[in-house]
């Protein structure tokens, strides 16, 4: 395994801390979440245990279905599972919440627009893509699918999942499916990771 610069870790680090303060904005939104979100509330309102502590143990057990097939984590990789889950629950005391629909909505956009950042932000660092990434990535390889349906598969059934164990999903989880893509591929090019 390489060295890892104070540098890169230090961007790795960031990203995560600034990627857990844009989740914590789109819950306390309560506008809707991201589908594998959604499967961390379930899992949250099921089990009686805070959404950062359900996001660790979604990462972590996506981490493991990477076994079979046959991907590699890095540093970042199991830092993103274990970090972006306890900045979350860090930040939550922290985000206002609003009665107003709009304030709420417009927190919303704004925390997908950081967690567009973030992921850019700690993808730079090239230390290992984060866990669901490199699911996606590792399933499309083993099976030959296009990434877009592989996409499509786990996000639904995270989401029907989540939904049914209690998870929220609204307008805002719509919203964050349609501009996520473009704001990913903003940002990378913003860190120079994709022209």
């Amino acid at each position: 395994m390489r060295p890892v610069s104070l540098k890169s870790l230090g961007r790795l680090m960031l990203g995560l801390f600034i990627f857990g303060l844009a989740l914590a904005m789109m819950i306390k939104a309560q506008v809707g979440i991201p589908p594998w979100d959604v499967l961390g509330q379930g899992i949250s309102k099921t089990f009686g245990i805070s959404f950062g502590q359900a996001t660790i143990i979604v990462s972590a057990l996506v981490l493991l279905a990477w076994i079979p097939l046959k991907v590699k984590p890095g540093l970042g990789s199991i830092m993103n599972a274990i970090c972006i889950g306890l900045f979350a629950d860090l930040w939550m005391d922290y985000i206002p919440e609003f009665e107003n629909y709009w304030a709420n909505l417009t927190m919303f956009v704004l925390g997908i627009c950081t967690v567009a950042f973030a992921t850019g932000l700690y993808i730079s660092a090239n230390l290992g893509s984060g866990p669901r990434d490199g699911l996606m990535l590792g399933t499309h390889k083993a099976l030959g699918w296009p990434l877009w349906l592989v996409r499509t598969v786990y996000e639904g059934s995270v989401l029907v999942i989540g939904f049914l164990l209690g998870g929220q999903v609204r307008e805002g989880t719509l919203i964050f499916a349609v501009s996520i893509g473009w704001l990913m591929q903003a940002s990378l090019k913003f860190f120079k990771i994709q022209k």
